[in-house]
C-alpha cells in the first residue's frame, strides 16, 4: 500500500498551505505535480533541496513528479522575497545552467519506474513560440492587474519600485501551469511558501480559462506549499561562511558540505532530518533518544550529514570526508591522508600555510630539523633552535607521525606524490615539493 503523501509531509513538518480538495484528489488517483527551478547559477543549492524533497515523497508516495527547469522564466526573475531586481543572465549562460540543473535533477528522482516515472520539462520549449500579442490574448485577459497587484511578492516591492518584467513574472508562472495542466495532465504545483501567490495565479488561470468560472467544473488544479526551512533561532537556512551551500561539488566540496550538515545545532537537527533525509519517522525518534542520552556523541548531526551526503554526492564521497574530518578533528593516521583523493585533500587543506620548495632540496636536507627551518626558509620555525624546542616538546608531527628525534632523515612519504603536513600542536602547514 502506497504512503499518503499529506500525511507524510505532516509528520515531517513540510506542509505549509494546500489548496481545498488536494488531498482528495490525491487519494482519488495517481497525480501529476510539478515544481520549478528557475536557472540563474549553474548549480542548485540545499535551500532548492527541501523542495526536490517534495518530489521525492510525490513519488516515493506513487505519484508523478515533474520539475520543470525555467529557461524562459529565468529569463525575466522572480520578484519573490527580492528587495531589488536581478541581473539579466545571458541567453548562452541560461543554457547552461539549465543542462547543469538537469544533471543533478536526476540524482535524486526516478526517471524509469514505469507509470509513475519523473520527467524534466523547460518551459522556454513552449514560451519559444508564443508571440507578444498572443501571450496577452491567450492569458493576459484572464487575470487582472488588481488580481496581481494583491499578491505579497508584488505588494511588497509596489513602494520601491517593481518593473513590468518582474510584475508579470507571476502570469509567466500562472501560464507554466496551465500549459502543462493542458499537454501533461499536471493539476498539483507545489513549492515553498514565498511562491503561494505565483501557484494559485496558475490554478485560478487554468480555473477562469477551463471552466468559465463554473465552481461546479471538474477543471480542478491544485496548489501546496512547504515552509521555508529556518533555523531554532529563526534565521535564514543555507548559507555558510562562504555563501550558499551548492549541491556541485566543484562548488562546495563534498567535505566542505559534510561539514556544514556536521555542524548543525542540536536544535535544528530534528527539523532537518525530517525535512532533508529519507529516514522513516521510527529511525529519526530513534536518533532523536539516543541524542539526548549522550549529545556528546552527535548522534542526529552525523545521521543528518551520512544521508545527505551519500544521496547528493556520494559514498565515496561521503568516506572522503569522513576520513577527513579525521585528519582535521580527530585521531587521522598516514593511512587516513593516503586514503584521500586529490578533490578532498585540496578542500580540506584550502587555505593552510604553504612553502614550496624543489625535489632536490628534500633529497639534500640531513635532518627533520633542517626540512622544519632552513630548507623550508625559516618559514615553519624561524632557526633550528626553535625546530629543535618544539620536537623535544613532542609538538611536532609529519603526516600526522609525531617526531622523536630531530637529527632523523626526512624521508618521509610524498602525500598526492608532492605534499607533506606539517602538524605545529594544533595548527597545520603544508610542504610543497615540485
Amino acid at each position: 500500500m502506497q504512503k499518503n503523501f499529506i500525511e507524510e509531509l505532516r509528520w515531517r513538518g513540510m506542509l505549509n498551505d494546500m489548496m481545498p480538495g488536494t488531498e482528495e484528489q490525491l487519494q482519488k488517483e495517481i497525480t501529476a505535480a510539478y515544481i520549478g527551478f528557475d536557472p540563474t547559477a549553474s548549480s542548485l543549492h540545499i535551500g532548492n533541496l527541501a523542495t526536490i524533497m517534495l518530489l521525492k515523497h510525490f513519488q516515493l508516495c506513487g505519484h508523478k513528479p515533474y520539475a520543470l527547469v525555467g529557461g524562459a522564466t529565468g529569463m525575466v526573475g522572480d520578484p519573490s522575497g527580492k528587495a531589488a531586481e536581478r541581473s539579466f543572465l545571458s541567453e548562452e549562460t541560461l543554457r547552461h545552467n539549465e543542462s547543469c540543473i538537469k544533471k543533478q535533477l536526476e540524482k535524486f528522482l526516478d526517471f524509469d519506474g514505469g507509470s509513475n516515472s519523473a520527467e524534466i520539462v523547460n518551459n522556454y520549449d513552449w514560451f519559444k513560440g508564443i508571440s507578444f500579442l498572443d501571450f496577452l490574448r491567450d492569458a493576459g485577459k484572464y487575470i487582472t492587474v488588481n488580481y496581481m497587484s494583491a499578491k505579497d511578492s508584488v505588494k511588497k516591492r509596489l513602494e520601491t519600485g517593481i518593473s513590468f518584467t518582474e510584475f508579470s513574472y507571476q502570469l509567466l508562472q500562472g501560464y507554466d501551469f496551465y500549459w502543462l495542466y493542458k499537454n501533461k495532465h499536471v493539476r498539483l504545483q507545489m513549492g515553498g511558501s514565498d511562491q503561494w501567490g505565483n501557484i494559485t495565479t496558475g490554478t485560478e488561470l487554468i480555473r477562469r480559462k477551463e471552466s468559465n468560472n463554473d465552481e461546479t467544473s471538474e477543471h480542478r488544479a491544485f496548489a501546496l506549499t512547504t515552509p521555508l526551512v529556518t533555523k531554532a533561532d529563526g534565521t535564514k537556512f543555507g548559507k555558510s561562511e562562504g555563501g550558499n551551500v551548492w549541491l556541485d561539488a566543484s562548488m562546495t566540496s563534498p567535505f566542505q558540505f559534510y561539514q556544514f550538515w556536521i555542524n548543525c545545532t542540536d536544535a535544528d537537527c530534528p527539523r532537518l532530518l525530517r525535512v532533508f533525509t529519507l529516514y522513516s519517522k521510527e529511525e529519526i525518534e530513534t536518533f532523536e533518544q539516543q541524542h539526548a542520552e549522550a549529545p556528546h556523541l552527535r548522534i542526529m548531526q552525523k545521521a543528518l550529514a551520512k544521508d545527505v551526503t551519500i544521496r547528493v554526492h556520494s559514498l565515496h564521497d561521503y568516506e572522503m570526508a569522513i576520513a577527513a574530518s579525521e585528519v582535521l578533528f580527530g585521531k587521522g593516521t598516514l593511512e587516513t591522508l593516503q586514503r584521500m583523493d586529490a578533490a578532498t585533500f585540496t578542500s580540506v587543506f584550502e587555505g593552510v600555510p604553504q612553502t614550496i620548495i624543489k625535489r632536490t632540496e628534500l633529497e639534500n636536507c640531513a635532518t627533520v630539523t633542517d626540512l622544519l627551518s632552513t630548507s623550508t626558509h625559516n618559514e615553519i620555525y624561524p632557526s633550528k633552535s626553535e625546530a629543535r624546542r618544539a620536537i623535544q616538546g613532542n609538538a611536532v608531527g609529519i603526516n600526522k607521525t609525531k617526531v622523536t628525534d630531530e637529527n632523523a632523515q626526512p624521508d618521509f612519504v610524498l602525500l598526492q606524490d608532492k605534499y607533506l603536513l606539517v602538524s605545529k600542536g594544533k595548527k597545520n602547514h603544508l610542504i610543497l615539493v615540485e
